[in-house]
Order: C-alpha cells, then sequence, then structure tokens
C-alpha cells in the first residue's frame, strides 16, 4: 500500500483534498490538511494528489 502524505509546510488548506476524498483527508482546525487514513476503495489517491494546486499531497511506496 502506498503511503499518503501531506507536505504542511506548503499546503494551503484550499480544501479540495477534503472534497475529493473526505475518508482520507481532514482540514483540520489549524487550516491544514492532514491524513486520517491511508487507503479508501472509492477514490484514486495519486488522482486526488494530483489535483493539489501547491502539489503537497504525494503518494509513494
Amino acid at each position: 500500500m502506498a503511503k499518503v502524505t501531506v507536505d504542511v509546510s506548503t499546503c494551503v488548506g484550499c480544501g479540495l483534498c477534503e472534497q475529493s476524498c473526505p475518508e482520507v483527508f481532514v482540514i483540520q482546525g489549524d487550516g491544514i490538511a492532514h491524513i486520517k487514513a491511508q487507503a479508501c476503495a472509492l477514490h484514486n489517491l495519486q488522482e486526488v494528489a494530483d489535483q493539489c494546486p501547491v502539489n503537497s499531497i504525494k503518494v509513494g511506496g
């Protein structure tokens, strides 16, 4: 399973990842995206990462 990470130093908290896959991503009170699960049966996490406007989401092995 690929590991999903968010670079909190570059995340702008736009919320696109959370809208695309709320099973994995959540924007917390600090305004930054955080990971709440490492897998999702409904969404392709690489596609979600590719949509990040500041490239903060990485999906790797």
